[in-house]
């Protein structure tokens, strides 16, 4: 039999979570929150969308955060499951170039490296620049940052498509952590069936660890890495003009196929005037406005256990960073 304490057990784990989020400046802005999920049977296809959209927005931050359950896992669980998986009706596009591997940047504390696979869903056309280094076609491009015993991955950039997966530091007891849901950042297209982010070009600045990025569509946007622990990871977003025509400028990507199979089962958003947050299962979720907005789980799940929550917040029209408190003498 479920005793009480275990059934108030997952509303606790995600009070805990939205109460430990960082102390910040308020949104200038309440976003449209729009979910366009779609119920699948495969774990390896990616059915949840949950599409922020404004035609004001120019500055917001990306936060990846280790679930609330994080310190008392002992097993973590990141294979692929194949199950119902049918993905013989995807694009194929061969490479324009053999597969490789390029190391673009070194430091003491990042490393970042790029991938050129045998094939990719997409044609691969997007630029990647660092420096005076130009390479074209490649598929996968990863920053890696030295922890207190090794190095590990915390950020990736898909250029051809234009999904990015960040996480956290991995926990000391673990020594390893899940990737989970994917973000999409700048102007949402759409290609077949799924939302993708149309990328000429992507330069990054080792000095700011910072990404440029100029999309097709002729405008840009910059994502800066502002901080990265064994908590938490924070991204800073900036677009150089807002989107517009009902188009997302920030989407989640994940999947859910029960709630003990998926990389995000919950959201919860911050409202406008409202007293506190409202809590809700994922997939039923029928949108809103916010000015936070929190998606992740509160209970284990068989895949990517560890992968970590996502968080959208600090919506801002003012593209310039929020000024900092003095000193105080």
């Amino acid at each position: 039999m479920t005793t009480f304490s275990a059934r108030l057990r997952p509303l606790f784990a995600s009070l805990t979570l939205l109460l430990a989020l960082p102390a910040h400046a308020a949104s200038d802005v309440a976003v449209e929150i729009r979910n366009e999920s779609e119920p699948v049977l495969c774990a390896e296809k990616d059915n949840v969308t949950i599409k922020a959209i404004s035609p004001e927005v120019r500055r917001f931050q990306i936060e990846a955060a280790h679930p609330a359950y994080i310190a008392g896992l002992v097993r973590d669980n990141w294979e692929a499951d194949w199950t119902a998986c049918d993905m013989s009706g995807d694009p194929v596009f061969k490479a324009p170039v053999p597969p490789r591997r390029v190391t673009f940047y070194e430091s003491i504390e990042y490393w970042l490296v790029g991938y050129t696979f045998e094939t990719f869903w997409r044609p691969a056309d997007t630029t990647f620049k660092v420096g005076d280094r130009v390479e074209k076609g490649l598929h996968l491009v990863q920053l890696w940052k030295l922890g207190k015993d090794k190095s590990y991955e915390v950020l990736v950039v898909y250029p051809q498509d234009g999904y990015w997966r960040a996480r956290p530091m991995p926990p000391q007891h673990l020594g390893f952590s899940s990737y989970g849901s994917s973000f999409l950042f700048g102007p949402i297209e759409q290609d077949g069936a799924r939302p993708v982010v149309n990328i000429k070009e992507i330069e990054f600045d080792p000095k700011t660890t910072s990404f440029k990025l100029a999309f097709k569509d002729g405008s840009s946007g910059t994502l800066t890495l502002d901080s990265v622990d064994e908590n938490r990871m924070v991204l800073d977003a900036v677009l150089d003009k807002p989107v517009t025509g009902g188009k997302g400028f920030l989407a989640l990507r994940s999947m859910y196929v029960t709630e003990f199979n998926n990389d995000v089962a919950r959201i919860a958003l911050r409202e406008p005037g409202a007293k506190g947050w409202r809590e809700e299962k994922l997939m039923p979720f029928t949108g809103g406005k916010a000015t936070d907005v929190w998606m992740g789980r509160t209970t284990h799940s068989r895949h990517n256990t560890s992968s970590p929550d996502m968080v959208f917040r600090n919506f801002s029209k003012d593209p310039n960073p929020p000024a900092k408190p003095a000193a105080k003498k």
